[in-house]
């Protein structure tokens, strides 16, 4: 087994994007038309939150489209860790993601962190238990091409995914740079909740995000440009792949979205 999982390892430290030589055939330039993308909708949320479960409700409706938005997302649920001293530790609870709203707060200006708090585009924030505005800063928010990946899954062992994505990312990046993000995901979690602000209660969560991994930066990169690379994830003990899905988008170093991509997950991987 070692040998194998430092191969994993090594392929996802080395490996990184890599620009594709040569330009693109006469097909593909035209097959790449830009094409309005999806809203990346990211909440940050807590089971130790009393407040957060009826977010994420709303999360899981978005998810399902109770709401008829005119416009696609791409969901993403970040439980952070923060409320784990009130009597009930989040099992999807992750200092990473407390990092990741951390990083948003200094962003957007704000005071403080909070749960239900989601962001939509990186670019605008609100209470995840509003949905009513959450609904107007979906359909309000800037929409870029989506990137153009297309994602091989393997397992190099049954502990590790990994995933080969080969496309355009439909977006001018300029000198400033960008992070192209690889988050893996979960839907149809439940919880029976003892303890806590949510004590007797059985929590349901989807979109929860397990793992996220940077596949590479780029800068100076032409929206038709095609780049590849490869990321790696250390998988849970209760993986299963049909409840996963994998969420690729470009963001810059302030952690504006300027588009993103998802996928599900082969069922017999």
């Amino acid at each position: 087994m070692a040998p194998r999982l430092w191969s994993c390892f090594r392929h996802k430290h080395a490996a990184g994007c890599r620009d594709v030589d040569g330009g693109l055939a006469e097909e593909e330039e035209e097959a790449l038309t830009a094409v309005d993308g999806p809203v990346l909708v990211e909440m940050f949320t807590s089971q130790g939150c009393a407040t957060s479960p009826a977010a994420d409700v709303v999360l899981s409706r978005l998810g399902r489209g109770d709401f008829q938005l005119p416009v696609p997302v791409v969901l993403l649920a970040f439980h952070v860790d923060y409320w784990d001293y009130v009597g009930w530790k989040d099992p999807f609870g992750s200092s990473q993601w407390t990092v990741r709203q951390k990083a948003y707060v200094e962003a957007l200006g704000l005071d403080t962190l909070y749960t239900p708090q989601i962001v939509v585009q990186g670019q605008a924030q609100l209470s995840g238990n509003d949905d009513i505005a959450l609904v107007s800063a979906i359909t309000s928010a800037p929409r870029f091409s989506a990137p153009t990946f297309q994602a091989t899954f393997s397992r190099p062992t049954s502990s590790f995914l990994e995933v080969s994505l080969n496309g355009a990312l439909m977006t001018n990046v300029d000198n400033h740079g960008a992070d192209v993000m690889v988050a893996l995901y979960e839907s149809g979690l439940v919880t029976d909740c003892p303890r806590g602000e949510n004590k007797g209660r059985v929590l349901s969560n989807d979109y929860v995000v397990r793992k996220l991994e940077k596949l590479c930066t780029v800068a100076d990169h032409p929206a038709r440009k095609k780049v590849s690379g490869m990321v790696c994830f250390s998988l849970w003990n209760t993986f299963n792949s049909t409840r996963c899905g994998l969420a690729v988008f470009v963001q810059t170093k302030s952690h504006q979205i300027f588009g993103s991509q998802s996928f599900l997950l082969p069922d017999d991987i």
